[in-house]
Protein backbone atom coordinates (compact mmCIF):
# COMPACT_ATOMS: atom_id res chain seq x y z
CA UNK A 1 0.00 0.00 0.00
CA UNK A 2 0.84 3.42 -0.31
CA UNK A 3 1.77 6.02 2.22
CA UNK A 4 -1.28 8.80 2.14
CA UNK A 5 1.33 11.49 1.62
CA UNK A 6 0.52 10.50 -2.60
CA UNK A 7 -2.58 12.62 -2.02
CA UNK A 8 -0.51 15.60 -1.49
CA UNK A 9 1.38 15.03 -3.96
CA UNK A 10 -1.04 13.99 -6.53
CA UNK A 11 -3.55 17.05 -5.21
CA UNK A 12 -0.49 19.77 -5.97
CA UNK A 13 0.66 17.97 -9.55
CA UNK A 14 -2.68 19.17 -10.80
CA UNK A 15 -3.60 16.22 -12.27
CA UNK A 16 -6.51 14.53 -12.93
CA UNK A 17 -7.57 11.47 -10.91
CA UNK A 18 -10.40 9.33 -9.64
CA UNK A 19 -10.39 7.24 -6.22
CA UNK A 20 -12.68 4.28 -5.91
CA UNK A 21 -13.98 2.20 -2.86
CA UNK A 22 -12.20 -1.37 -2.90
CA UNK A 23 -12.92 -4.66 -0.93
CA UNK A 24 -9.68 -3.60 1.10
CA UNK A 25 -9.70 0.27 0.50
CA UNK A 26 -9.20 2.48 -2.16
CA UNK A 27 -7.94 2.07 -5.70
CA UNK A 28 -6.75 5.95 -6.85
CA UNK A 29 -6.55 5.52 -10.97
CA UNK A 30 -4.54 8.43 -13.10
CA UNK A 31 -1.84 9.12 -15.58
CA UNK A 32 -4.50 9.08 -18.36
CA UNK A 33 -4.14 8.44 -22.07
CA UNK A 34 -7.95 8.55 -23.18
CA UNK A 35 -10.72 10.91 -21.79
CA UNK A 36 -13.87 10.27 -23.46
CA UNK A 37 -16.95 12.99 -23.01
CA UNK A 38 -19.80 11.25 -23.81
CA UNK A 39 -22.62 12.71 -26.38
CA UNK A 40 -25.91 10.84 -27.48
CA UNK A 41 -24.17 10.13 -30.62
CA UNK A 42 -20.76 8.24 -29.67
CA UNK A 43 -22.05 6.32 -26.57
CA UNK A 44 -23.15 3.44 -28.72
CA UNK A 45 -19.84 3.50 -30.78
CA UNK A 46 -18.09 3.98 -26.89
CA UNK A 47 -19.79 1.09 -24.96
CA UNK A 48 -19.19 -1.27 -28.27
CA UNK A 49 -15.53 -0.76 -28.58
CA UNK A 50 -14.24 -1.43 -25.26
CA UNK A 51 -14.98 -5.06 -25.05
CA UNK A 52 -13.00 -4.97 -28.71
CA UNK A 53 -10.24 -4.26 -27.17
CA UNK A 54 -7.49 -7.12 -26.22
CA UNK A 55 -6.98 -7.15 -22.70
CA UNK A 56 -3.37 -8.46 -21.36
CA UNK A 57 -5.18 -8.67 -17.58
CA UNK A 58 -3.41 -5.81 -16.89
CA UNK A 59 -5.28 -3.49 -13.77
CA UNK A 60 -5.79 -0.71 -15.85
CA UNK A 61 -7.32 -2.84 -18.82
CA UNK A 62 -10.48 -0.71 -18.08
CA UNK A 63 -11.99 2.72 -18.67
CA UNK A 64 -13.17 4.39 -15.48
CA UNK A 65 -16.26 7.06 -15.09
CA UNK A 66 -19.57 7.96 -15.06
CA UNK A 67 -22.89 8.10 -17.44
CA UNK A 68 -25.19 11.22 -16.10
CA UNK A 69 -28.93 10.80 -15.99
CA UNK A 70 -30.15 12.14 -19.26
CA UNK A 71 -27.56 10.09 -21.65
CA UNK A 72 -29.22 6.65 -20.07
CA UNK A 73 -32.81 8.13 -20.99
CA UNK A 74 -31.77 8.71 -24.58
CA UNK A 75 -30.06 5.35 -24.44
CA UNK A 76 -33.71 3.38 -23.62
CA UNK A 77 -35.36 5.39 -25.72
CA UNK A 78 -36.45 8.49 -23.29
CA UNK A 79 -35.87 11.92 -24.62
CA UNK A 80 -35.88 14.62 -21.51
CA UNK A 81 -37.25 17.66 -22.45
CA UNK A 82 -34.90 20.29 -22.52
CA UNK A 83 -34.27 21.60 -18.58
CA UNK A 84 -32.14 24.46 -17.02
CA UNK A 85 -29.41 23.70 -14.74
CA UNK A 86 -25.57 23.16 -15.23
CA UNK A 87 -24.13 22.50 -18.81
CA UNK A 88 -22.45 19.97 -17.58
CA UNK A 89 -21.16 16.89 -19.93
CA UNK A 90 -23.69 14.10 -20.32
CA UNK A 91 -20.68 11.67 -19.05
CA UNK A 92 -16.91 11.18 -19.04
CA UNK A 93 -15.08 8.06 -19.14
CA UNK A 94 -10.93 7.91 -18.76
CA UNK A 95 -8.28 5.32 -20.00
CA UNK A 96 -5.93 5.19 -16.86
CA UNK A 97 -2.45 3.83 -16.92
CA UNK A 98 -1.51 3.86 -13.45
CA UNK A 99 -3.62 2.40 -10.68
CA UNK A 100 -2.38 2.66 -6.81
CA UNK A 101 -3.81 0.93 -3.97
CA UNK A 102 -4.39 2.84 -1.20
CA UNK A 103 -5.63 2.33 2.65
CA UNK A 104 -8.96 2.92 4.12
CA UNK A 105 -7.73 5.82 6.53
CA UNK A 106 -7.05 8.26 4.33
CA UNK A 107 -4.94 11.10 5.78
CA UNK A 108 -5.26 14.00 3.98
CA UNK A 109 -4.69 17.64 5.61
CA UNK A 110 -5.24 21.02 3.25
CA UNK A 111 -3.40 23.57 5.72
CA UNK A 112 -4.33 26.25 2.94
CA UNK A 113 -7.93 25.49 3.41
CA UNK A 114 -10.04 28.56 3.47
CA UNK A 115 -13.99 28.81 5.12
CA UNK A 116 -16.59 27.54 3.06
CA UNK A 117 -19.92 29.02 2.25
CA UNK A 118 -22.36 26.82 3.80
CA UNK A 119 -26.18 28.79 2.87
CA UNK A 120 -27.31 26.32 0.89
CA UNK A 121 -30.17 27.13 -1.16
CA UNK A 122 -33.04 24.43 -2.25
CA UNK A 123 -34.57 24.68 -5.01
CA UNK A 124 -37.97 23.04 -3.77
CA UNK A 125 -39.50 24.15 -1.10
CA UNK A 126 -41.96 22.73 0.64
CA UNK A 127 -45.25 24.08 -0.08
CA UNK A 128 -43.80 23.55 -3.83
CA UNK A 129 -43.05 19.72 -2.49
CA UNK A 130 -46.55 19.24 -1.45
CA UNK A 131 -47.57 19.88 -5.12
CA UNK A 132 -45.30 17.55 -6.36
CA UNK A 133 -46.31 15.13 -3.82
CA UNK A 134 -50.43 15.49 -4.47
CA UNK A 135 -49.98 15.32 -7.98
CA UNK A 136 -47.70 11.82 -8.41
CA UNK A 137 -50.13 10.47 -5.19
CA UNK A 138 -53.30 11.20 -7.91
CA UNK A 139 -50.85 9.37 -10.71
CA UNK A 140 -50.33 6.37 -8.50
CA UNK A 141 -54.30 6.16 -7.89
CA UNK A 142 -54.48 6.14 -11.39
CA UNK A 143 -52.12 3.06 -12.07
CA UNK A 144 -49.68 5.42 -14.08
CA UNK A 145 -46.78 4.53 -11.62
CA UNK A 146 -46.18 2.23 -8.13
CA UNK A 147 -43.70 4.14 -6.67
CA UNK A 148 -41.69 7.64 -8.23
CA UNK A 149 -38.94 9.42 -6.63
CA UNK A 150 -39.19 13.36 -6.04
CA UNK A 151 -36.20 15.19 -6.76
CA UNK A 152 -34.87 18.21 -4.58
CA UNK A 153 -31.64 19.97 -4.84
CA UNK A 154 -28.87 22.07 -2.50
CA UNK A 155 -26.93 24.22 -4.06
CA UNK A 156 -24.70 27.38 -3.48
CA UNK A 157 -21.55 28.73 -4.52
CA UNK A 158 -18.39 27.29 -3.18
CA UNK A 159 -15.16 25.76 -4.57
CA UNK A 160 -13.75 23.08 -2.86
CA UNK A 161 -11.19 20.92 -2.19
CA UNK A 162 -12.54 17.88 -2.85
CA UNK A 163 -9.16 15.50 -1.80
CA UNK A 164 -10.46 16.59 1.53
CA UNK A 165 -14.15 16.47 1.38
CA UNK A 166 -13.33 12.45 -0.18
CA UNK A 167 -11.10 11.47 3.17
CA UNK A 168 -13.49 13.41 6.09
CA UNK A 169 -16.35 11.40 4.33
CA UNK A 170 -14.70 8.26 4.37
CA UNK A 171 -13.58 8.66 8.15
CA UNK A 172 -17.05 9.54 9.26
CA UNK A 173 -19.60 7.77 6.78
CA UNK A 174 -17.60 5.01 4.56
CA UNK A 175 -19.61 3.46 2.01
CA UNK A 176 -19.00 0.56 -0.56
CA UNK A 177 -19.62 2.63 -3.55
CA UNK A 178 -17.91 5.88 -2.51
CA UNK A 179 -15.67 7.52 -5.31
CA UNK A 180 -14.28 10.87 -6.37
CA UNK A 181 -13.41 12.67 -9.50
CA UNK A 182 -11.16 15.36 -9.59
CA UNK A 183 -10.24 16.76 -13.11
CA UNK A 184 -9.25 20.22 -14.06
CA UNK A 185 -12.84 21.36 -14.09
CA UNK A 186 -14.92 19.61 -12.08
CA UNK A 187 -14.96 17.28 -9.08
CA UNK A 188 -17.35 15.12 -8.03
CA UNK A 189 -17.60 13.35 -4.30
CA UNK A 190 -19.53 10.79 -3.52
CA UNK A 191 -20.71 8.34 -0.42
CA UNK A 192 -22.73 6.28 -2.73
CA UNK A 193 -23.94 2.99 -0.38
CA UNK A 194 -25.77 1.45 -3.82
CA UNK A 195 -23.99 -1.21 -6.09
CA UNK A 196 -26.10 -1.23 -9.17
CA UNK A 197 -24.08 -3.68 -11.37
CA UNK A 198 -21.34 -6.06 -10.92
CA UNK A 199 -20.16 -8.53 -13.25
CA UNK A 200 -17.55 -11.52 -13.12
CA UNK A 201 -17.36 -13.39 -15.86
CA UNK A 202 -20.83 -14.92 -16.58
CA UNK A 203 -22.51 -13.51 -13.24
CA UNK A 204 -24.14 -10.55 -12.39
CA UNK A 205 -25.67 -8.94 -9.20
CA UNK A 206 -27.28 -5.42 -8.09
CA UNK A 207 -28.21 -4.62 -4.80
CA UNK A 208 -31.29 -2.42 -4.25
CA UNK A 209 -31.74 -0.30 -1.63
CA UNK A 210 -35.44 1.06 -0.75
CA UNK A 211 -35.74 2.14 2.94
CA UNK A 212 -34.16 4.82 5.00
CA UNK A 213 -34.40 5.32 8.96
CA UNK A 214 -32.57 8.25 10.52
CA UNK A 215 -30.68 6.76 13.60
CA UNK A 216 -31.84 7.28 16.79
CA UNK A 217 -30.35 6.63 20.59
CA UNK A 218 -33.89 4.09 20.86
CA UNK A 219 -32.52 1.93 17.08
CA UNK A 220 -29.86 -0.71 16.70
CA UNK A 221 -29.66 -2.76 13.65
CA UNK A 222 -32.09 -5.17 15.24
CA UNK A 223 -34.31 -3.11 15.81
CA UNK A 224 -34.22 -0.87 12.71
CA UNK A 225 -34.79 -4.86 10.82
CA UNK A 226 -38.12 -4.99 13.14
CA UNK A 227 -39.43 -1.28 12.12
CA UNK A 228 -38.69 -2.25 8.19
CA UNK A 229 -40.64 -5.72 8.16
CA UNK A 230 -43.54 -4.34 10.24
CA UNK A 231 -43.89 -0.89 8.17
CA UNK A 232 -46.42 -1.98 5.62
CA UNK A 233 -45.09 1.54 3.30
CA UNK A 234 -41.56 0.59 3.53
CA UNK A 235 -42.10 -3.20 2.99
CA UNK A 236 -44.59 -2.58 -0.16
CA UNK A 237 -41.64 0.09 -1.46
CA UNK A 238 -38.64 -1.84 -0.51
CA UNK A 239 -40.66 -5.63 -2.79
CA UNK A 240 -41.56 -3.35 -5.63
CA UNK A 241 -37.78 -2.14 -6.22
CA UNK A 242 -36.85 -5.64 -5.77
CA UNK A 243 -39.25 -6.93 -8.44
CA UNK A 244 -38.71 -4.33 -10.89
CA UNK A 245 -34.54 -5.27 -10.25
CA UNK A 246 -35.62 -8.97 -10.74
CA UNK A 247 -37.37 -8.33 -13.89
CA UNK A 248 -34.33 -6.17 -15.20
CA UNK A 249 -31.90 -8.75 -15.01
CA UNK A 250 -34.30 -11.87 -16.01
CA UNK A 251 -34.02 -9.78 -19.70
CA UNK A 252 -30.48 -10.88 -19.99
CA UNK A 253 -29.90 -13.86 -17.23
CA UNK A 254 -30.91 -17.34 -18.39
CA UNK A 255 -34.25 -18.32 -17.35
CA UNK A 256 -34.89 -19.36 -13.77
CA UNK A 257 -31.19 -18.05 -12.95
CA UNK A 258 -31.90 -14.75 -11.17
CA UNK A 259 -32.29 -15.11 -7.12
CA UNK A 260 -32.67 -12.85 -4.25
CA UNK A 261 -29.31 -13.75 -2.78
CA UNK A 262 -30.26 -11.81 0.29
CA UNK A 263 -33.54 -10.42 1.62
CA UNK A 264 -34.14 -7.49 3.66
CA UNK A 265 -31.39 -6.66 5.66
CA UNK A 266 -30.01 -3.92 7.42
CA UNK A 267 -26.85 -1.40 6.32
CA UNK A 268 -25.92 0.76 8.86
CA UNK A 269 -24.54 4.49 8.04
CA UNK A 270 -23.34 7.81 10.12
CA UNK A 271 -26.87 9.13 10.07
CA UNK A 272 -29.37 6.46 9.04
CA UNK A 273 -30.07 2.65 8.10
CA UNK A 274 -30.92 1.07 5.13
CA UNK A 275 -32.81 -1.72 4.03
CA UNK A 276 -31.34 -3.64 1.60
CA UNK A 277 -31.65 -7.06 -0.82
CA UNK A 278 -29.41 -8.65 -2.89
CA UNK A 279 -30.46 -9.84 -6.63
CA UNK A 280 -28.00 -11.88 -8.77
CA UNK A 281 -28.61 -14.66 -12.02
CA UNK A 282 -26.49 -15.95 -14.73
CA UNK A 283 -26.35 -14.07 -17.89
CA UNK A 284 -27.74 -15.65 -21.65
CA UNK A 285 -24.62 -16.09 -23.63
CA UNK A 286 -23.78 -13.27 -26.23
CA UNK A 287 -24.96 -10.89 -23.67
CA UNK A 288 -23.23 -7.66 -24.69
CA UNK A 289 -22.19 -4.86 -22.53
CA UNK A 290 -24.62 -2.75 -24.03
CA UNK A 291 -27.47 -5.18 -23.39
CA UNK A 292 -26.57 -5.10 -19.78
CA UNK A 293 -26.23 -1.67 -19.18
CA UNK A 294 -29.79 -0.86 -21.03
CA UNK A 295 -31.48 -3.20 -19.03
CA UNK A 296 -30.11 -2.03 -15.57
CA UNK A 297 -29.64 1.51 -16.21
CA UNK A 298 -30.74 4.01 -14.66
CA UNK A 299 -31.04 2.24 -11.64
CA UNK A 300 -34.83 1.34 -10.48
CA UNK A 301 -34.32 2.24 -6.71
CA UNK A 302 -33.76 5.73 -7.35
CA UNK A 303 -36.36 5.95 -10.37
CA UNK A 304 -39.90 4.37 -9.20
CA UNK A 305 -41.74 1.74 -10.89
CA UNK A 306 -42.34 0.76 -13.34
CA UNK A 307 -39.23 2.28 -14.65
CA UNK A 308 -40.22 3.77 -18.51
CA UNK A 309 -43.62 4.92 -17.44
CA UNK A 310 -42.67 6.90 -14.42
CA UNK A 311 -39.23 8.33 -16.14
CA UNK A 312 -41.17 9.87 -18.15
CA UNK A 313 -43.47 11.48 -15.38
CA UNK A 314 -40.33 12.17 -13.31
CA UNK A 315 -38.79 14.31 -17.20
CA UNK A 316 -42.50 15.90 -17.94
CA UNK A 317 -42.16 17.44 -14.27
CA UNK A 318 -38.62 17.98 -13.48
CA UNK A 319 -37.52 21.50 -14.63
CA UNK A 320 -33.98 21.45 -13.71
CA UNK A 321 -31.36 18.77 -14.98
CA UNK A 322 -30.39 15.93 -12.53
CA UNK A 323 -26.77 16.05 -13.93
CA UNK A 324 -24.87 13.07 -12.77
CA UNK A 325 -27.14 12.13 -9.67
CA UNK A 326 -29.12 8.53 -10.47
CA UNK A 327 -26.69 8.16 -13.45
CA UNK A 328 -24.29 5.34 -12.68
CA UNK A 329 -20.21 5.43 -11.72
CA UNK A 330 -18.19 2.80 -12.15
CA UNK A 331 -15.53 0.58 -14.81
CA UNK A 332 -15.77 -1.58 -18.12
CA UNK A 333 -12.91 -3.78 -18.04
CA UNK A 334 -11.75 -5.14 -21.51
CA UNK A 335 -12.18 -8.05 -20.66
CA UNK A 336 -16.32 -7.35 -20.48
CA UNK A 337 -16.23 -7.46 -16.59
CA UNK A 338 -17.67 -4.27 -14.53
CA UNK A 339 -18.64 -2.40 -11.44
CA UNK A 340 -21.00 0.43 -11.45
CA UNK A 341 -23.00 1.70 -8.51
CA UNK A 342 -25.98 4.46 -8.55
CA UNK A 343 -25.00 8.06 -8.02
CA UNK A 344 -26.47 9.23 -5.13
CA UNK A 345 -25.20 11.41 -1.88
CA UNK A 346 -23.04 13.22 -4.18
CA UNK A 347 -21.55 16.49 -4.45
CA UNK A 348 -21.12 18.16 -7.96
CA UNK A 349 -18.66 20.72 -8.21
CA UNK A 350 -18.54 23.03 -11.11
CA UNK A 351 -17.95 26.69 -12.29
CA UNK A 352 -17.71 27.09 -8.53
CA UNK A 353 -21.08 25.91 -7.81
CA UNK A 354 -21.93 23.15 -5.53
CA UNK A 355 -24.97 20.68 -6.55
CA UNK A 356 -26.52 18.12 -3.82
CA UNK A 357 -30.08 16.18 -5.48
CA UNK A 358 -31.22 13.83 -3.26
CA UNK A 359 -34.91 11.82 -3.91
CA UNK A 360 -37.71 10.22 -1.54
CA UNK A 361 -39.86 8.24 -2.89
CA UNK A 362 -43.90 8.42 -3.18
CA UNK A 363 -45.96 5.15 -2.76
CA UNK A 364 -49.72 5.06 -2.05
CA UNK A 365 -48.86 5.04 1.88
CA UNK A 366 -46.29 7.72 1.80
CA UNK A 367 -46.42 10.77 3.67
CA UNK A 368 -45.44 14.23 2.19
CA UNK A 369 -43.70 15.85 5.29
CA UNK A 370 -42.05 12.45 5.64
CA UNK A 371 -40.14 12.11 2.83
CA UNK A 372 -39.35 15.75 2.81
CA UNK A 373 -38.10 15.84 5.87
CA UNK A 374 -35.88 12.16 4.77
CA UNK A 375 -34.51 14.29 1.37
CA UNK A 376 -32.90 16.51 3.97
CA UNK A 377 -31.20 14.04 6.37
CA UNK A 378 -29.90 12.59 3.21
CA UNK A 379 -28.22 15.53 1.81
CA UNK A 380 -27.25 16.59 5.39
CA UNK A 381 -23.88 14.57 5.92
CA UNK A 382 -22.52 15.89 2.79
CA UNK A 383 -24.10 19.62 3.78
CA UNK A 384 -22.01 19.25 7.21
CA UNK A 385 -18.86 18.98 5.54
CA UNK A 386 -19.25 22.93 4.20
CA UNK A 387 -19.05 23.84 7.76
Amino acid sequence: MITQDYLKSISKSKKPFVIYKSNKGFDLYTNFSKKIILTNKNIHNFINKISKNRSKNKNTDLYIGFFGYEILNNLIGIKPPKQKGLKFPKGIFYKPEIKVSLTNKLNYINEDLKALNNDFKININKKSYNKIFSKFKKKIKSGQTYQIKICTKYRNKSKIDPIDFFCRLSETNLAPEAFLIKDKEFSIVSCSPENLITKKGNYISTKPIAGTLKKTKKFNKIKALNFFNKNIKETKEHNMIVDMERSDLSKICTPGSVKIVKKKIIEEYRDLYHYVSLVAGKLKRNTSTLDIIRSMMPGGSVIGCPKISTLNLLNAQERESRNIYTGSFGYIKFNGDMRFNIIIRAILNYKEYSEISVASGVVIDSNSSHEFSENYIKAKALMDLYK
